[in-house]
């Protein structure tokens, strides 16, 4: 049973170098990562679509897998992943996948993809399409949290009732919805007392301030307005000594200023100290110098939120919102406290819905102004932050918890074992489920996608079958149509073309002044009926071949 998996590459998936650092190439660097250090196979595996990106794959693995062969399936050799069982997909989109399967046998191998941002219209095109698609119960798409598997379903069931209303369709194979978290190397976030020196010294703080960090994207749109935050600091800080580390990125000049000019407004005795956290050293003096980690996202981008769970191997107590998957991570009152948010009622921005879905608004747009609609309780910040900037027993023991709790349910080393479980379960469900007596194979298993003489069958004046009759043209002579086959406007015909026998041995079977039909030409040649076509063609497409056909009366000159 294999409980392996093939990753689909592209680097930009698992890259964290770039100028716009998201949550999907952070999660897929890190879970690439997690896969090499504590993947329990044989050999490691990658499709790749470009000729250069399987270096790089070996290039981003190093020598951590000196020891194991790395395996490379390109789109020449697409079937190979049936030897493998599975094909991992960074993302929600298993419907191409499935249909690309669909050509070679859908029992061939299994998919598994996971959730990232379920908000943007590529992403809900991505799962709605899961129904209409090949898609197996072999098959799996990943759910980081329950609010976003809650929203799959959602999807999945609104299409659902499109498709029975439009098509009168009843059954929909669906795909696994298994709940598993992101993952973290645990260990890579635990600080001695000396590196915490060390950092607070690089950014200037003494040991007498409490250090409240907030690490991830700096957009007041896309993941988190700071107004809760700073309001809730003002308040909380007291007499106290308080900086706030803001450690992410801006997206650009105009969103900073908004930081700068909310923060003036709102906590004007809060010391801020801003941080690019696309920059390792940045990231690691902010980690090292926070007490207590603060992420009040208010977005319907997000689905996970992997900061506090680093925050919790880091050993600093989280005070976030109650919101999607961070419900999932923070135990109220045990590694922190989850904050109430609020939200309008269903059906109630019916409107803004219909202004993205025709794109009057963009994304950004739409994602900025749903997050003007939501809120999180502005009191029950304010008394965690309170209880825990005055309270440090209180940050020791909720840290220490978050600590052991990160170590034991999140850290790669017990995630990858999920991972590898699931495939394993997709292999057995593949290899044991039932074929039902209707499930003949279709002749077209990918309507997109047809094969072309199908589609475009009234396009030729003939079509070329077996009781097509041809005859050679006495104009051209074996080595003329070497030539002519040489010339560059005819190289593709390489492709089409089998290494054996070459079209001159064909064409060498056909005596010059006979004529004969594709069936003779079969079983003159003994090949079978696709290599003799693919010959006539080409012999046909340089002119040493001739269709012997009677014109009809219209034809006739």
């Amino acid at each position: 049973m294999s409980d392996n998996a093939a990753i689909y590459f592209e680097p930009e998936g698992y890259s964290i170098s770039g100028p716009r650092l998201m949550g999907r190439n952070a999660a897929g660097f890190s879970f690439l990562n997690g896969f090499i250090e504590h993947g329990k196979v044989d050999y490691f595996a990658a499709l790749t679509t470009k000729p250069d990106d399987f270096q790089i794959f070996k290039e981003m693995i190093g020598s951590r897998c000196s020891e194991k062969p790395l395996v490379s399936i390109d789109l020449e050799n697409y079937p190979d992943l049936a030897s493998v069982g599975c094909l991992y997909l960074p993302g929600p989109g298993l419907a191409e996948s499935a249909w690309k399967r669909a050509k070679f046998g859908e029992r061939g191998w299994s998919l598994c993809g996971i959730t990232h941002t379920t908000l943007s219209g590529r992403a809900m095109d991505a799962i709605t399409g899961l129904l209409s698609a090949p898609v197996q119960p072999w098959d799996a798409l990943i759910c980081t949290s329950r609010a976003v598997r809650d929203t799959v379903r959602a999807l999945l069931e609104a299409e659902a009732e499109h498709l029975k209303a439009r098509l009168g369709a009843t059954r929909f194979p669906l795909p696994k919805l298994p709940l598993i978290p992101l993952g973290i190397d645990a260990s890579s976030f635990f600080y001695s007392e000396e590196t915490r020196k060390r950092a607070r010294a690089a950014l200037n703080i003494d040991e007498d301030s409490i250090v409240i960090l907030f690490t991830g994207r700096l957009s007041f749109h896309a993941k988190a307005h700071p107004a809760p935050l700073y309001q809730a600091l003002e308040k909380a800080s007291g007499n106290k000594k308080v900086v706030l580390i803001e450690c992410g990125w801006f997206a650009n000049d105009f969103i900073k200023s908004a930081f700068d000019e909310a923060a003036q407004l709102m906590a004007p005795r809060i010391r801020r100290i801003i941080l690019d956290g696309r920059i390792a050293e940045n990231r690691q003096n902010a980690w090292a110098s926070a007490d207590i980690f603060a992420s009040l996202t208010d977005n319907l981008q997000e689905t996970f939120g992997i900061t506090p769970v680093e925050a919790m191997a880091t050993g600093i107590p989280c005070v976030v919102s109650d919101w999607d998957g961070y419900r999932d991570t923070v135990r109220h009152g045990v590694d922190g406290f989850r904050v109430a948010s609020f939200q309008p009622y269903p059906g109630f921005a019916e409107g803004l819905a219909t202004r993205h879905a025709i794109e009057v608004d963009n994304y950004d747009h739409y994602c900025g102004i749903t997050s003007q609609m939501i809120a999180v309780d502005l009191g029950e910040t304010i008394e965690a932050l309170t209880a825990l900037i005055g309270r440090p027993e209180l940050r020791k023991k909720m840290g220490a918890a978050g600590r052991k709790r990160a170590e034991e349910i999140f850290d790669w080393s017990k995630i990858i074992q999920r991972y590898q479980s699931l495939w394993a379960e997709l292999t057995e469900e593949r290899r044991s489920y039932p074929t039902l007596p209707h499930q003949t194979p279709l002749k077209h298993p990918w309507p997109a996608r047809m094969e072309p003489f199908s589609a475009f069958h009234s396009y030729a004046t003939l079509q070329i079958d077996e009781t097509t009759k041809v005859r050679r043209n006495t104009l051209i002579h074996l080595e003329q149509a070497e030539n002519i086959l040489a010339l560059k406007s005819f190289s593709l015909s390489n492709r089409v073309l089998p290494s054996s026998p070459t079209l001159r041995d064909f064409l060498y079977k056909i005596p010059p002044v006979e004529i004969v039909s594709v069936q003779e030409l079969i079983d003159k040649t003994a090949l079978p009926i696709n290599i003799v076509i693919s010959l006539m063609m080409v012999g046909l497409k340089i002119g040493a071949l001739v269709v012997e056909r009677d014109p009809g009366p219209a034809e006739k000159i």
